[in-house]
This record gives structure tokens, C-alpha cells and sequence, in this order.
């Protein structure tokens, strides 16, 4: 099958176009025929081998999957003996190993029935940042105050869009260019950070990829007010943006505000729960751009760069 392929870790331009086996299923595995993959940062760090500590996840000296990518829609090409939950032809959506590929193999835990009203592409931008937003933004209550930084990206435009359901007041923070595609998302204020200091007092901050130091954010934050800290960047090579997470856990028991460094595991229950949202039309993936299969390390520049709003998708043939 065609495969975007990873032999060393290294910039996006590691990735290249290849043909690899068909993987193929064990008594719990679901076999997808994929039409999309996401591109988000957890790619990121599985090309580049970045920061170095998450090679003991992805392997030491190379990369331990030859194929890239978590997010996938698609249809189920063939089930495992033990799986009951799906058949084929079923139209799926969740996370797979080796997204990037004609073919794919997942668990049934992380796949859920794709929302029909969402085509193949969209539905593939959804389940690792959109699950990550449903537990960033946790339960509102209507008249809240939230601050999503990164609103204009993957994670930050279905935080938004939750927050706004909830009948939070959202004010989100991005770039010039990102500030029409954040307001159309509902947010009721936005902040250009390129031209404007962050101002205001929260009930519930979503920090994304941020690194800006803890004091300041919790400076905004009301006296029993939330951070929710999602992904790690900056820092070194060792660690990255790790220090941040570690020290919000270590002050979090001595003081009334809450916060929290997110590790989310996409899980059929979310994937549910988000389908349900956004088949009432409550919420919507905004696909940034699209790719074709063989310009998958272009994707992944772009992502990194940080200049594509919402999220990007490789569409597969």
C-alpha cells in the first residue's frame, strides 16, 4: 500500500512517499480503509523525536512506526476475531496507528461511528483535538469567562466552540490572521497577540502549546479559577516544555485555583459524546487545509510553522 514513511528522526523532510505491507489485523484490531489523517503536534514529536525524552515512548534510535499519523476517518476494510463493535463497511473516526497510509490498524476503544453529516476530511480533523478540547474546557456554566489561547488552531477552535455551548463568554486569543476564523467560531472577544497584551480576569484559561510562565496566567485567573495546560512546547531537547505541567502539579495542592496539565487518550466515549454535538450542530471542525497523501511533510512544516488556521488534514486516494 502507499505510505508516507519515517526511517530517522529529523525536520518533516524525513517523511517520504513509500509502499509498505497492508497491515494486518490481530483478534483485537479494526483494519480501516483510510480516506483522511489529522496532522496535529503529537506528529510533531514523533518525526522530529522532540523533545528527546519522548523517544522512550516512540523508540530510541529510530522511530519504532515507520508510518506517522493518529487521526483517521475512514471504513472498515476488516475486524479481528474479537471485535463485536464494528463490521465492515462501517464508517469510523478515532485514532489509529499509522494514519498516514491507504490502510490503517486501530482499537476499537479509540474508533466511534462517524458523524453523518461530516465528510471524510472533516471528520478526520476531530478526535485527537477535539477530544482534547472536550476535557480542556470540562463543564461551564453559562456566564463564565473563558480564555482560550491558541484559539485559532486545532485544539483551540473546538475549544472555543465548546466553551461557547456552554454558554461560556469566550475571548480567544491568535493571530492577525487567524482573528476572522476565531470570531466565526463564536468567541465573543478576540485578543491578537502579535499587537496586544493579554488583559482581563477568567473563570476557566485553555493554554495551548503556550509557554508562557504560570504566574502571569494565573494572574488572570479568578481566585478559585481553572488553567487547563494542554501539550508542551519551548524549552530544551531533554524535556521540552515539560517544566510547566510539572510545576502547575506541584503548586496546584497549596492554592484554591485549579491546574491542570492535560494527557488525553482519545476513547470512544468522547468520540461519541463529540459526535452527538456535532451532528446537533453545535459544533463544526474547521479544516484549515488539505493535503494529498504525498505532500504529508509539507503538513507537518506547515503545523509547525503556525501560520494555517484551524486544523489540516492529508486527504488519502
Amino acid at each position: 500500500m502507499k505510505a508516507i514513511v519515517q526511517d530517522e528522526y529529523g525536520p518533516p523532510h524525513v517523511l517520504s512517499p513509500g509502499e509498505v505491507p497492508i497491515p494486518a489485523p490481530g483478534a483485537g484490531d479494526v483494519l480501516i480503509r483510510v480516506r483522511a489523517a489529522g496532522v496535529d503536534y503529537g506528529v510533531w514529536h514523533a518525526v522530529t523525536g522532540l523533545p528527546l525524552i519522548s523517544r522512550l515512548g516512540f523508540g530510541l534510535r529510530r522511530p519504532r512506526n515507520r508510518v506517522p499519523g493518529m487521526d483517521v476517518a475512514g471504513v472498515v476494510e476488516s475486524v479481528g476475531a474479537d471485535v463485536t463493535a464494528f463490521r465492515p463497511g462501517d464508517e469510523v473516526y478515532g485514532a489509529a496507528t499509522g494514519a498516514f497510509a491507504q490502510y490503517a490498524l486501530a482499537r476499537p476503544a479509540k474508533l466511534a461511528r462517524k458523524p453523518a453529516n461530516l465528510s471524510f476530511t472533516e471528520a478526520a480533523a476531530v478526535p485527537v483535538s477535539g477530544v482534547t478540547a472536550l476535557r480542556a474546557v470540562g463543564q461551564v456554566t453559562a456566564g463564565e469567562k473563558v480564555l482560550v489561547i491558541g484559539a485559532g488552531g486545532g485544539v483551540g477552535s473546538f475549544a472555543t466552540q465548546l466553551a461557547v455551548a456552554g454558554g461560556a463568554h469566550v475571548t480567544g486569543v491568535c493571530s492577525t490572521a487567524k482573528a476572522g476564523l476565531v470570531r466565526s467560531l463564536g468567541a465573543q472577544a478576540v485578543i491578537d497577540y502579535t499587537r496586544e497584551p493579554l488583559t482581563g480576569t477568567y473563570d476557566l484559561i485553555i493554554d495551548i502549546a503556550g509557554i508562557r510562565p504560570l504566574a502571569l496566567l494565573r494572574g488572570l485567573l479568578t481566585e478559585r479559577g481553572r488553567l487547563a495546560i494542554v501539550g508542551g512546547e519551548g524549552g530544551g531537547r531533554w524535556f521540552g516544555g515539560l517544566g510547566r505541567p510539572l510545576a502547575a502539579k506541584l503548586i496546584t495542592p497549596f492554592t484554591r485555583q485549579r491546574l491542570d496539565a492535560l494527557i488525553v487518550l482519545t476513547r470512544t466515549a468522547d468520540l461519541d459524546a463529540l459526535r452527538d454535538l456535532i451532528e446537533a450542530g453545535a459544533v463544526r471542525p474547521a479544516v484549515g487545509r488539505t493535503y494529498p497523501l504525498a505532500e504529508a511533510a509539507t503538513a507537518v512544516g506547515d503545523l509547525a510553522a503556525g501560520n494555517a488556521p484551524g486544523k489540516l488534514v492529508v486527504t488519502v486516494d
